[in-house]
């Protein structure tokens, strides 16, 4: 009777282990925002003024560091737009324009990152897309 037991106690166990998640299962992004795709968005977005510091892209993140005036910049809300226009170029190329959304009436300048989820602008069957970002100096090129 007590071997019984030990069998369907350990037989349980190992079911219920069974039910455990993957890691692999959950993938949560490491970025702040999702790029906007909408080709209307991006005609008529407008932002305060700002200074695009710098941009670079890690994994499937662009991360930008954004320098305007303001109070603390707390409620600054930055949004990244993509154009859906794709050059057919190789590497194609997209267009984006960075749009902030300041109500903060200080003169102090403070600075801001802020990072964006790039997956959005993956095209089927291309490994890598050159970015131009609107303002900015130079393309990047997002390697997936």
């Amino acid at each position: 009777m007590k071997f019984n037991k030990i069998v369907i106690f350990s037989m349980l166990c190992l079911l219920l282990m069974n039910f455990q998640c993957d890691d692999d299962d959950i993938q949560a992004s490491l970025c702040d925002a999702t790029v906007v795709v909408d080709s209307s968005t991006y005609q008529t977005i407008e932002s305060a003024f700002y200074t695009l510091m710098s941009a670079e892209i890690s994994d499937d993140c662009l991360y930008t560091n954004i320098s305007s005036s303001g109070c603390d910049g707390s409620t600054w809300v930055l949004t990244l737009v993509d154009s859906e226009d794709i050059a057919e170029s190789m590497p194609p190329q997209r267009y984006l324009k960075l749009a902030l959304a300041n109500n903060e009436a200080c003169l102090a300048v403070f600075n801001k990152e802020q990072s964006f989820d790039l997956t959005p602008l993956r095209i089927d069957g291309i490994t890598e897309v050159v970015l131009h970002i609107e303002d900015f100096s130079e393309p990047l090129t997002y390697v997936y």
